[in-house]
C-alpha cells in the first residue's frame, strides 16, 4: 500500500504542472480569440472544489481506499503477474469498468446526486475537468473491486484509474474540433462535449473514459452536430463551492426528479 502512494505521489507534481499548464494555455486562447469559455467566479469555484477533493480524496480517504483493494487482492483466488502487457490489459478493464460507473452515475438517483456537481457548469473548460465531488470516491470503489478480484494489483488499478482520469482532463475543452478517425475509436473533447450537454438529444450520452467504442457497442454515442448548452436540466446552481458539492444531495432529499 505504501509503496502505491509512494509511486504515484512521485508523478504527482509533474501532473499538477501539466494540468495547470493547459489551463493556463486554454486561458490565453480564449482571450485571443474572443471566445468566452471562462468566467472568474466560476473559475475560483472550480479551483476550491479542486482543493477540497484532493483533500478528501488524497488526505481523508485515500488510505482506506487503499486498504480495502489490498485486502481484496489478498483474498482473491488468481495474482497475474506485473508486466507491460497485463498492465495494457488491465487498464482496458479498467476503462470497461469506468464506462459502467459512469452510466450509473447517470442512472442511479443516488450516485447522480454525487455526478451532479461535475455537471453543474454551464461553461466548459479545462477548470471544471475536476469539479468533482468531495465524496464521490467513496462509491466507485465496488466497480473497480472486480478487476482486483480477477488478479490484477492494486497498483495497476489505482495507477490505470489515475491515467485515466488525466487523460479525461484534456476532454473538457472547446479549443480543440472534432479528431476525424480517432472519433471512432477514443472519447474526444468533441464527444464530451456531447455528455455535458443538457439538450434533450445529448442526454445520458458518452459515457467513456479513454475508448468511445463502449458506447457505440451499447448504443449510448451520439456524435456532436451542434454547440450543446452546458449545465444541468434544472438550472444554474451559483458560484458557492457548498451549494455546488451538496446541491445533488438536496434534490434527492427532496425528491426531485431531475435528469444531467
Amino acid at each position: 500500500m505504501e509503496l502505491i502512494q509512494g509511486q504515484l505521489g512521485s508523478y504527482k507534481l509533474l501532473f499538477l504542472l501539466v494540468i495547470f499548464s493547459a489551463m493556463l494555455a486554454e486561458v490565453i486562447w480564449n482571450h485571443a480569440t474572443h471566445h468566452k469559455g471562462y468566467h472568474p467566479k466560476e473559475t475560483l469555484a472550480n479551483f476550491l472544489i479542486f482543493i477540497g477533493h484532493q483533500f478528501f480524496g488524497k488526505v481523508i480517504y485515500a488510505g482506506m481506499k487503499l486498504a480495502v483493494l489490498d485486502f481484496v487482492y489478498r483474498i482473491s483466488p488468481f495474482q497475474i503477474e506485473n508486466n507491460v502487457w497485463t498492465f495494457l490489459f488491465c487498464f482496458i478493464l479498467v476503462d470497461f469498468a469506468y464506462f459502467w460507473f459512469h452510466w450509473a452515475s447517470h442512472k442511479v438517483k443516488f450516485l447522480w446526486a454525487f455526478h451532479h456537481t461535475h455537471h453543474s457548469s454551464t461553461l466548459y473548460n479545462l477548470s471544471g475537468a475536476y469539479r468533482l465531488n468531495w465524496f464521490g470516491g467513496l462509491v466507485n470503489l465496488i466497480f473497480f473491486v472486480p478487476i482486483i478480484l480477477l488478479g490484477f494489483s492494486p497498483m495497476f488499478v489505482v495507477a490505470s484509474i489515475s491515467l485515466n482520469l488525466f487523460y479525461q482532463f484534456f476532454l473538457h475543452t472547446e479549443a480543440i474540433g472534432k479528431l476525424g478517425f480517432l472519433e471512432k475509436i477514443l472519447n474526444t473533447p468533441s464527444a464530451h462535449r456531447v455528455h455535458h450537454g443538457s439538450d434533450e438529444e445529448y442526454l445520458d450520452k458518452n459515457f467513456g473514459g479513454v475508448f468511445i467504442i463502449w458506447d457505440r457497442l451499447f448504443r449510448t454515442y451520439r456524435e456532436e452536430t451542434f454547440k450543446p448548452k452546458y449545465g444541468v436540466t434544472t438550472g444554474f446552481v451559483g458560484y458557492n463551492p457548498l451549494k455546488i458539492i451538496f446541491k445533488g444531495f438536496i434534490e434527492l432529499t427532496k425528491g426531485v426528479k431531475v435528469k444531467p
